[in-house]
């Protein structure tokens, strides 16, 4: 039986933009930077601000798409060694997110929570999102933060920091040649 959440039914997005944003914040997290660059942030805030309300949504539901993503790849790198993505993924990003109080505040924690797993067991997350309502705007730092994170972890499964970005760069190039 098919599901309204079936990522069939979702919008892919801005992915490019999305992964450009997330690929910006490992690299300077790599490079030794644990604060974000203000420059940087501000180049980000004013390229987003010239999309317009249109162009913003479409990098919102590109980042669920880099979620789902992120999360079918780590399914099935769990799975090849019996493990499940949810108990050994979610419990993880959830923790390093209560520790992240100044970009994911507390009460936007079990959303993020949410869309790991909707995302983990095969739903699109902007679809499972869409049913509570629209996005707050205090939820754009914790999507981003849970975009990122995700990331970082297939990195460091993977031990190649730039594993993630080139798996999502390969898949968005596959479908363009189709």
């Amino acid at each position: 039986m098919s599901s309204p959440c079936d990522p069939q039914y979702a919008p892919a997005g801005d992915v490019g933009t999305a992964l450009m944003i997330i690929d910006s914040q490992l690299k300077a997290i790599y490079d030794g930077r644990t604060e974000t660059d203000p420059e940087q942030r501000k180049l980000v805030e004013q390229f987003t601000a010239s999309m317009g309300p249109e162009g913003a949504h479409d990098v919102l539901d590109g980042t669920c798409t880099l979620i789902f993503m992120f999360m079918k790849w780590l399914r099935m790198a769990y799975e090849d060694h019996n493990k499940d993505v949810i108990e050994y993924v979610v419990p993880n990003l959830v923790a390093t997110m209560r520790m992240m109080p100044k970009s994911v505040r507390p009460e936007t924690i079990p959303t993020m929570a949410g869309l790991l797993v909707a995302a983990g067991t095969g739903l699109s997350p902007s679809l499972w999102r869409q049913q509570y309502g629209d996005w707050t705007k205090d939820e754009m730092n914790p999507l981003e933060a849970t975009a990122f994170l995700l990331a970082e972890h297939i990195n460091r499964l993977t031990d190649d920091r730039d594993f993630a970005t080139r798996l999502i760069s390969k898949a968005l190039s596959s479908s363009d040649q189709d």
